[in-house]
């Protein structure tokens, strides 16, 4: 490499970590998985599905933007939408958080959490918007590196990923219709890399706790999106972080969890509870109180790759001695109000098989915990 080769690179690395100080660039994600194409060609003897267009996607948020001010004439670009969607709270219960959106519907929504977290770094892996169910890839925390000079220099030439964190991160995304709009919620989910031999020649990715704070960042973030003021988001998530939260007790009593809560606040808190703890809300039914939940199918082949290492921290309920097939046999969590203020909680397997003795008291005791 020539010597004015390498200067210009060393200045386009310094330029870049000037430009990177900016306040917000503790978080700045990038997915391991390339990001999919926008489209899929069609061969000309077929049509497009319909379905695939329930909830269509903009190509960009600068595209999003240019929709809405189409339909809106006189409005600057890039502002139509954030001024429709500003009517929006950051809620909260105990360490959990979620935004409320008033006059949207989840369908409004579903384009604008798509093209949010694909601007954000995350990749979507899994989506369902029959019941308003979405799913990020793991991504890395490249902020954690630092601005070094080195790094930008990588970056410059392409050799980036030379650099890397032992730590990926993942959310899921859950959209819930209320009385007056809809409900949005983001659960986080950690890894984090550890070395499983004396040499350091081989890691192992382990789990780790759940980090309420993050989800409060991008919940933040999500409110600016939806086109409230950046100083009023934040002042919201402060003021959340340091109310006193209503006193609510849950505690686990003839083998169910008796929530001292309303309904509607318990049906928002047990949805986050089963999400940290590694569980996919396959189905829910509000009117009968019934959240549907398995293990999510990564977790599933782990165990069959890992002994159940893994697998055994997510779902520890299960019986190692079930063939491998029966692995993602799904729970039933009934929620019933016992009361204005008070929700009993109980978990079975389908088919209202009991679950063994143990298991169940260690699934409530992980539930009962988050809860109080």
């Amino acid at each position: 490499m020539n010597k004015t080769l390498m200067t210009g690179l060393l200045c386009a690395g310094l330029l870049s970590a000037c430009a990177s100080s900016n306040p917000d660039s503790k978080y700045d994600f990038k997915s391991d998985t390339p990001k999919a194409k926008a489209s899929l060609e069609v061969p000309p003897d077929l049509s497009m599905p319909s379905q695939q267009d329930r909830y269509p996607l903009p190509s960009s948020t600068s595209a999003l933007a240019q929709q809405q001010a189409a339909t809106q004439p006189g409005k600057p670009a890039g502002q139509a939408i954030l001024q429709q969607t500003a009517n929006a709270s950051l809620e909260r219960a105990g360490s959990q958080r979620w935004v409320s959106v008033q006059n949207k519907s989840p369908a409004e929504l579903w384009p604008l959490l798509k093209a949010f977290w694909q601007d954000n770094g995350f990749v979507i892996q899994n989506e369902d918007p029959e019941i308003g169910y979405m799913e990020t890839d793991w991504a890395e925390n490249r902020a954690k590196l630092g601005a070094s000079g080195l790094r930008n220099l990588l970056e410059t030439v392409g050799l980036g990923s030379v650099m890397s964190t032992p730590e990926r991160d993942r959310f899921r995304i859950r959209i819930e219709k209320n009385a007056n709009g809809t409900d949005v919620f983001f659960s986080h989910r950690g890894m984090y890399e550890i070395y499983i031999s004396e040499e350091k020649d081989q890691t192992r990715w382990q789990p780790r706790p759940t980090d309420p704070e993050l989800e409060a960042v991008f919940l933040e973030r999500f409110m600016v999106r939806l086109g409230v003021d950046e100083k009023v988001a934040a002042q919201s998530r402060a003021q959340v972080a340091t109310a006193t939260a209503p006193t609510t007790k849950a505690r686990i009593a003839d083998g169910v969890i008796q929530l001292d809560d309303s309904f509607d606040r318990a049906w928002r808190r047990v949805g986050l509870v089963l999400e940290h703890n590694g569980l996919t809300i396959t189905d829910r039914d509000r009117s009968l109180g019934v959240y549907f939940v398995s293990p999510e199918e990564d977790e599933a082949k782990a165990k069959e790759k890992e002994g159940g290492s893994f697998w055994s921290s997510l779902a520890f309920w299960r019986d190692n001695t079930k063939p491998a097939n029966d692995a993602r046999a799904s729970l039933r969590v009934q929620l019933t109000a016992a009361g204005e203020r008070q929700v009993k909680i109980d978990v079975r397997p389908e088919g209202n098989t009991p679950l063994p003795a143990k298991q169940k008291e260690q699934l409530l005791q992980k539930m009962t915990a988050e809860l109080n």
